[in-house]
């Protein structure tokens, strides 16, 4: 059985998959053991930690399912939306027009309802391809759908769906398509878990970096996405639309972490048929702790997980929860305000 353990590292650079223990011999009995990588120290435990948040999961259960990516609509007659804070990962990308788009990722939830559910972009390709499992969509245009039935996904769209995916006749469409999470994933059958794809601050160590109250994620088009440092939740409230970020149960988007990554849209920033390339690198803004670090994103290839490391090479650690990717295009920019 699949398990995964923190890392907290002090310099250096310690790749995601470096994070599993094994069980010893035939008896099922787990070993404790520290190991030193370079000079990046790594600590591995029988715990098990969901692989895409770096939570305690006692149960194994996120070791022995796969995510489902669902792509999520992110327009004011989309809201509220439904579910996207029950995500463990949640990715915004610009598509035509400048408008943003969601494409939450589950695996420690799996909720019955969430949405609304619109179609699939190139870039959404780039997103999954690490990280597999089920991606469910509305549909899209051929050279969209042609290139995510490249990656390494079982694809959910409503004629595929059965009941799986259904209209809410309260919403006006194409506003009104609704996934349940748990039912795609029965149905998707025997898949492979995700492999992690962040690093983690050790529990009761903090982030470094100046501390931040507010910042905003300059994406144009009127979907700017601020963010306010919250310090008994110990996470970054969302606001869109110059409003808290709310889902329709009235619980507010706050993950514990959020990285702006600085990505190339290749085929122009909102343009059809454009994507944001995620291999190669570029720079990074990670908030986390109610700081902000700046460093480097790169990776070599899809199959892999995308690195974040400071100037000086060492990983970037995040808190443990909910993260939120946004990718930025390289021509937008983001504002910050340092806490006093």
């Amino acid at each position: 059985m699949k398990r995964f353990a923190l890392a907290f590292a002090s310099i250096g650079f310690l790749s995601a998959t470096a994070l599993a223990s094994s069980a010893s011999g035939d008896s099922g009995t787990t070993t404790t053991t520290t190991a030193t990588v370079s000079t990046v120290t790594v600590v591995t435990s029988s715990v098990h930690l969901a692989p895409l948040t770096g939570l305690p999961d006692p149960s194994g259960v996120t070791t022995k399912r796969p995510s489902i990516t669902i792509k999520i609509d992110n327009t004011p007659e989309a809201q509220p939306q439904v579910g996207i804070d029950k995500a463990d990962v949640i990715y915004e990308e610009i598509v035509e027009g400048g408008i943003t788009r969601l494409a939450a990722i589950f695996n420690s939830q799996l909720p019955t309802k969430v949405g609304p559910v619109r179609s699939v972009r190139r870039t959404d390709r780039e997103i999954v391809y690490p990280i597999g499992g089920v991606f469910a969509f509305s549909g899209g245009a051929a050279y969209a759908v042609r290139s995510i039935e490249t990656a390494p996904v079982k694809l959910f769209q409503q004629s595929n769906s059965g009941a799986a995916m259904f209209r809410d006749l309260t919403r006006p469409p194409p506003h009104n398509l609704f996934a349940n999470a748990a039912a795609l994933v029965k149905m998707a059958g025997k898949l492979k878990s995700p492999q992690p794809i962040f690093l983690y601050r050790q529990t009761g160590t903090s982030a470094g970096g100046p501390s931040v109250s507010r910042f905003t994620v300059g994406f144009e088009a009127g979907y700017a996405a601020s963010y306010s440092w919250d310090g008994v939740t110990k996470s970054w409230d969302r606001s869109l639309f110059g409003r808290p970020d709310l889902t329709a149960d009235g619980a507010r988007l706050s993950p514990k972490n959020v990285i702006v990554m600085k990505v190339n849209y290749k085929g122009g920033v909102g343009v059809i048929e454009s994507q944001a390339v995620l291999t190669g690198s570029g720079s990074a803004e990670v908030f986390t702790g109610g700081k902000v670090q700046v460093g480097t994103w790169s990776r070599s290839n899809l199959g892999k997980p995308i690195s974040y490391r400071h100037a000086d090479g060492t990983p970037i650690l995040l808190t443990p929860g909910q993260t939120l990717v946004e990718l930025l295009a390289n021509s937008e920019s983001v504002a910050l305000t340092l806490a006093k």
